[in-house]
């Protein structure tokens, strides 16, 4: 079986010290969490910044200084930004990172409700307008979906020629308004998507370790990390991100997985490094 890409997501843009306080927000902090991530075992580091208050900014300016910081301590890492930044940011606002031309960066291909009255918009001009700039620059998309019907936009989109084969998907589970996290669910999205296609999946709370168990099992890759859950067991705080790495290591290794290394998975991603 391939080699297991495990992506670290150290902060999102919704969690909080408040939640854990190994939450990072400063540069410092981020590059701790990074490295902490990146020594246990991932190879990418799927990265959303803050301001040293812990506020959400897509500011190129920002991201530029942490993935410099970041590629210092961690000199082969994969650094993939978010470009779906904070819910309300504008389209412009999101798209920054990648004027700094990441190998990959994320494309969400879905509107989705995020609890209570936030609503995570992507709309199919936007989603089209963020794959030609991207395509533009050369970088992967990771294509991101959070249900079913996101997989059929990109999949349309493909057709159309905004997005290139062969496609490499991130599957959330168990997001508020998104797909569930059970196990029938994943076997869906996973059938839905090309044969060539790559795939992870990223399991939200208490779905993190299920999820990515049966990810490994089936084939595909991983996400680990406080943006979708800060805890490494039941009501046990995770104390870095390089604990919810290693556990995911751990389970890999139990199921007879390897665990690939940053130019392994530039391979299997099929990217050139940007260096």
């Amino acid at each position: 079986m391939e080699k297991l890409i495990i992506t670290a997501c150290i902060c999102g843009a919704e969690v909080t010290k408040a939640h854990n306080p190994a939450v990072p927000y400063t540069v410092d902090e981020l590059v701790r969490e990074a490295k902490s991530a990146y020594d246990a075992g991932a190879s990418i580091i799927h990265l959303h910044v803050r301001e040293d208050d812990g506020t959400p900014t897509q500011d190129a300016g920002r991201f530029k200084v942490c993935m410099e910081a970041i590629q210092a301590a961690c000199p082969d890492v994969i650094i993939q930004p978010s470009t779906g930044g904070a819910v309300g940011m504008s389209n412009d606002e999101r798209l920054q990172p990648i004027t700094l031309n990441p190998e990959m960066a994320t494309l969400d291909c879905g509107t989705c409700n995020f609890g209570g009255d936030e609503i995570f918009v992507n709309t199919e001009n936007m989603i089209k307008d963020f794959a030609k700039k991207m395509a533009a620059r050369g970088i992967k998309p990771e294509i991101e979906v959070f249900d079913k019907g996101m997989i059929d936009m990109a999949l349309r989109l493909h057709k159309k020629g905004y997005i290139q084969a062969p496609m490499h998907f991130d599957f959330v589970m168990g997001v508020n308004g998104g797909i569930s996290g059970e196990p029938r669910d994943l076997l869906f999205m996973r059938e839905s998507i090309p044969a060539d296609a790559t795939w992870t999946v990223a399991g939200v709370g208490r779905y993190e370790f299920p999820m990515i168990t049966m990810g490994i099992l089936m084939g595909g890759h991983v996400r680990v990390g406080f943006e979708d859950n800060v805890y490494l067991a039941k009501g046990v705080l995770a104390k870095t991100n390089g604990e919810l790495v290693a556990k995911a290591v751990r389970i890999a290794k139990e199921l007879g997985r390897d665990i690939a290394s940053p130019s392994e998975a530039r391979k299997i991603l099929g990217l050139k490094s940007r260096a």
